[in-house]
């Protein structure tokens, strides 16, 4: 008894439902894969948040050194370095024992600078106000109790470095009269990052502002970017926003 095939018009109706079940799935199925990446984003910015926090505790509540230098929380790689070698330097930081070891925790999922030819791992850095780099406009917390209102104080920050790896302390300026940016944030999640606060929480950030938006777009892909950019009386939310939070013990 002969079977019977599929027609040509059959085939191509089913290969059209197919088609169109693919075009329903996909989106969902790239909002699904961005969620857990942002959750698991923001989970290594709460353990790096707490380690952070563990470190002050061990240490007569002195906050670890926020540069990227040996002896301060990551070490720092030298130029065009390797994965290996970026690994090595995160491994000298003051941090990586109370993350239990797991260098995957300095980095979001998102973040895909370990392709390509600038080839870039750490994904967090620590604001310079937080014992990082000395900076012009503010002296620098040393120990936990310069910092007023803890929760409100971020201590990590995702950072898109056009030079490569994360190098220094995440920098801008935090006067309220006249405040600028200085350095780029990465947005990873849609224009959002992942902030890691001083007392140990993290949430992940919407950003608002146009002109901050283009800016850090720039840096993402490299095109035209340069340090620095002091934002459109417009656009003063997201500015707004990071200069209440930027820790420091007190504006000079």
């Amino acid at each position: 008894m002969r079977r019977k095939a599929f027609t040509l018009i059959e085939l191509l109706v089913v290969i059209a439902i197919i088609a169109v079940l693919m075009g329903i799935l996909m989106p969902s199925l790239r909002l699904a894969k961005d969620h857990a990446r942002r959750v698991h984003c923001v989970s290594n910015a709460k353990t790096l948040g707490l380690a952070w926090f563990m470190y002050k505790d061990d240490n007569d509540d002195k906050l670890v050194p926020g540069n990227t230098d040996p002896g301060n929380w990551v070490g720092r790689p030298p130029a065009n370095a390797t994965l290996e070698q970026q690994y090595d330097a995160i491994k000298q930081g003051e941090l990586y024992r109370y993350v239990g070891k797991i260098v995957d925790i300095y980095h979001c999922p998102a973040d895909k600078r370990q392709q390509g030819i600038n080839v870039a791992f750490l994904t967090f850095s620590i604001p310079g106000g937080a014992n990082g780099e000395t900076w012009g406009s503010y002296n620098n917390a040393k120990i936990y109790s310069d910092l007023k209102r803890p929760a409100t104080k971020y201590v990590f920050v995702e950072e898109m470095d056009t030079r490569g790896t994360n190098i220094g302390s995440w920098q801008m300026n935090p006067t309220k009269t006249s405040p600028s940016w200085t350095d780029p944030v990465a947005m990873w999640h849609n224009r959002r990052s992942t902030i890691g606060f001083a007392d140990g929480h993290a949430e992940m950030h919407q950003w608002e502002d146009k002109s901050f938006i283009e800016w850090n777009e720039k840096a993402k892909y490299n095109e035209g970017f340069s340090f620095g950019m002091t934002p459109p009386s417009e656009d003063f939310r997201d500015i707004e926003y990071m200069a209440e939070g930027f820790p420091y013990k007190s504006l000079k």
